[in-house]
């Protein structure tokens, strides 16, 4: 197999779509950690257009945007298929992806607000931007865009969710802004946003099993058996699949 190398941040959400990808695929890769305040010359001259991670380097030529690079992955090694089969269904992921992406503007109003007034019109439009993707996207009793099977749609919304759960943001804000989150309950995954928290617990549960399977678990079946039972039926479906896949 040609060597991979993935120019990453570890806590960037871009980078844990390829992360993801990269796993998921079962692909082995050279992870190169970047400091995303003193940005190397090697990642430069990868990236000269916007200057940032992730970059994946494939037989020593360099690709940047996450999504692109999940798409470039999906099509090099073809198994076990992340875009829709279906031409329709493969162009709608694609729009939903661009939709899910459009919600960074009011994601960075909302950090880098100063009073709660601006705060709170930052929240008002990512939850009006929520609403859409969770009657649209999740509706249905669909634990997954694809049905029970994760595909691109969720490694995007996967990394999004991660990066907007209430408790997450939480842990890492300091006081006031802790102050300020809990007074709005948050941004996402409220009582507002049933379906979506529950579409973000279940993608939670495959993060812990892709940090299980990273470090050879499936090689202590007891454990993998613990793990498995304790999941609903649609993502065991999911995880029998994924299992096949590395096994």
């Amino acid at each position: 197999m040609a060597e991979v190398k993935l120019h990453g941040f570890w806590y960037n959400l871009f980078t844990l779509r390829v992360v993801w990808t990269l796993k998921l695929k079962g692909i082995p890769y050279l992870n190169i950690e970047k400091d995303r305040y003193n940005k190397s010359l090697q990642l430069l001259e990868y990236n000269p257009v916007y200057r940032k991670t992730p970059v994946l380097v494939h037989n020593g030529k360099p690709l940047c945007e996450s999504m692109l690079i999940v798409e470039y992955i999906d099509e090099i090694w073809p198994h076990n298929s992340l875009l829709p089969a279906d031409t329709y269904e493969r162009a709608l992921a694609r729009f939903w992806i661009k939709y899910a992406d459009e919600i960074f503007p009011a994601v960075s109003a909302f950090f880098s607000s100063n009073n709660d007034e601006e705060r709170e019109k930052s929240i008002e439009k990512i939850w009006e931007h929520l609403r859409v993707v969770e009657n649209q996207c999740f509706g249905d009793q669909k634990k997954f865009f694809g049905g029970d099977i994760i595909n691109i749609v969720e490694i995007d919304f996967g990394s999004i969710f991660k990066f907007l759960v209430a408790e997450d943001i939480l842990k890492r804000r300091s006081w006031k802004m802790r102050n300020s989150l809990t007074c709005t309950h948050g941004i996402i995954i409220s009582r507002m946003f049933q379906l979506l928290k529950k579409t973000s617990q279940t993608m939670r549960k495959w993060w812990l099993l892709l940090s299980l399977l990273e470090k050879n678990v499936w090689h202590l079946p007891k454990k993998v058996i613990y793990i498995r039972s304790s999941m609903n039926e649609s993502l065991c479906i999911c995880l029998n699949r994924f299992f096949m896949r590395v096994c």
